[in-house]
């Protein structure tokens, strides 16, 4: 058998490649931790206690360029930050009535979606191949969620799928709204997450949507605080300046290939520490789910 020579990596890259999976590994676990820490009537609060704790270190790091921001590029961002509440809202609701592992693996379906809302918008057709793996996924995510039967899919699955979708939109968005190009990461960051807070308090102080953020975070236990902080501090704060970094040292590509195991972890937690259980048939729809979305990935780039 004949062998190719690959070109020799570069020295030191696994020094970027672990920072940089252990982003997605805290994105996989996080979905059982949201579960773990949310209930139905605590969504909203917590969505506010999560990023209200981490919003001043992002503003305070990027102070000088939150003030260079133009206008303009206020506006765009604030827009963005309306779709990312959206985001979390649909993802959080959607974790409380889903398993986490449901969870994971359906929100990677946003790699089939945004490839597919940019060749409408741009009017070209998918190759035969990324259709393919697009339809190896959809049918990997309704093997996934029928487990016990087939049954209709459970709220928290569509809950999920919806998010999905508004995290494409979100792609989209934030590649051709005009107004955000050339602003830097860390500003624009900050200020969708601070939009995204307004909202969360703003539907937190509504009658009849759920505890506030204090009676929530007085009612905390250790286990439940070493939750929030799990969500804050890696799932947020850490996995925002990684990828900060990990981008001026290795390629976009290579990032989005190590963030794309995303899904991976999300089973392998929920499965190993969550106890959750998927059977047969959820197996089959795990595996055409991951193999759908990385061929989908590889086809696309």
């Amino acid at each position: 058998m004949s062998s190719i020579a690959l070109p020799a990596p570069r020295p030191r890259a696994w020094l970027t490649d672990v920072p940089v999976l252990a982003v997605a590994v805290v994105w996989g676990a996080s979905y059982l931790a949201a579960k773990g820490v949310t209930t139905q009537s605590t969504v909203l609060a917590v969505l506010v206690l999560r990023f209200g704790i981490v919003l001043p270190v992002l503003a305070g790091a990027g102070l000088r360029a939150l003030r260079a921001l133009s206008a303009a590029q206020w506006r765009g961002a604030g827009l963005l930050g309306l779709i990312l509440s959206g985001i979390f809202l649909l993802e959080t609701y959607g974790v409380v009535h889903t398993s986490a592992t449901n969870a994971g693996l359906i929100i990677s379906l946003t790699m089939i979606f945004t490839p597919l809302a940019e060749s409408a918008l741009t009017r070209t057709r998918p190759s035969r191949t990324f259709l393919a793996a697009a339809g190896t996924s959809v049918l990997g995510v309704v093997l996934l969620t029928q487990g016990g039967g087939f049954t209709s899919p459970s709220t928290g699955d569509l809950l999920m799928l919806l998010a999905a979708l508004a995290r494409t939109v979100h792609v989209l968005a934030m590649a051709r709204m005009r107004a955000v190009r050339g602003a830097d990461a860390l500003p624009l960051t900050t200020v969708q997450l601070g939009t995204a807070v307004v909202v969360f308090a703003l539907l937190c102080a509504a009658p009849g949507t759920g505890a506030a953020p204090w009676d929530a975070a007085a009612a905390f236990g250790p286990a439940d605080w070493a939750g929030l902080l799990f969500l804050s501090v890696c799932c947020t704060l850490f996995a925002f300046f990684v990828q900060m970094w990990a981008v001026r040292r290795t390629s976009p590509s290579r990032v989005s290939l190590l963030l794309g195991t995303e899904p991976l972890w999300a089973a392998a937690v929920g499965i190993t520490l969550g106890g959750e259980k998927l059977g047969v048939m959820g197996v089959v729809g795990a595996v055409l789910v991951l193999a759908g979305t990385g061929w989908g990935r590889r086809s696309t780039s």
